[in-house]
C-alpha cells in the first residue's frame, strides 16, 4: 500500500468515525475467506458495513473524531462493523459472534459514547430502527380506529332505534 492509498483509507476511515451512528471493534483471527464474505453480505442486508482495518491508519482516523476514546481497541487483527442504524452493526456482529467463536466483540463507540462488548450486545438487544418504526405507526394508526369506531356505534345506535320504532307503528 503506497501512500496515496493510505491517505485515502484514512480520510475513508475518518469519514465513517465521525458519520457512523455506531462502530463495533472486533478481533476476526481465524476467519475463512467463506465467513468474512458470508458476514459481509449479513451487514450489507441489515444496511451494515464490514471492514478489516490497519491499527495504525485507524489510530490516525481517529483523531478528532467524536469516537476518539475508542482507540485503544485498535490491537492486534482488527476489523470494524459500522452502520447509520445505531443497532443494525450490533445486531449482526453479535448474531455471527454467537454462530462463529472466531469473532470476538471488543466493544464500540456509539457517537461520543464508548461501549464495551456487554454495552454492544445490549445495544444488538434493542428493536431496529424500522421495527420501531412500524411499532409507532401501529400504535398512532389502533387509536384512530378506535376512534372512527367510538364515533360510528351512536350513529348505528341511533338508526336502529329509528327503524325499531318505524316497525312498531307499522306493525300497529
Amino acid at each position: 500500500m503506497d501512500r496515496a492509498e493510505k491517505s485515502e483509507l484514512v480520510t475513508e476511515l475518518n469519514g465513517v468515525f465521525s458519520n457512523a451512528a455506531v462502530v463495533v471493534v472486533a478481533h476476526y483471527s481465524g476467519l475463512t475467506v467463506n465467513q468474512m464474505s458470508d458476514l459481509r453480505s449479513r451487514m450489507n442486508k441489515a444496511g451494515a458495513s464490514f471492514k478489516v482495518t490497519k491499527n495504525r491508519l485507524a489510530k490516525l482516523a481517529l483523531d478528532g473524531t467524536p469516537m476518539k476514546e475508542i482507540n485503544d481497541l485498535f490491537a492486534g487483527p482488527t476489523a470494524i462493523a459500522y452502520s447509520n442504524d445505531p443497532v443494525a452493526a450490533p445486531k449482526v456482529a453479535i448474531e455471527f459472534a454467537k454462530e462463529n467463536q472466531k469473532l470476538v466483540i471488543l466493544g464500540g463507540a456509539m457517537g461520543e459514547t464508548v461501549l464495551d462488548a456487554k454495552a454492544v450486545k445490549q445495544l444488538a438487544d434493542l428493536p431496529s430502527l424500522d421495527e420501531l418504526r412500524a411499532k409507532i405507526v401501529g400504535m398512532i394508526q389502533t387509536p384512530a380506529t378506535r376512534i372512527a369506531g367510538v364515533l360510528q356505534a351512536p350513529g348505528g345506535q341511533l338508526a336502529r332505534v329509528l327503524n325499531a320504532y318505524a316497525t312498531k307503528s307499522e306493525a300497529a
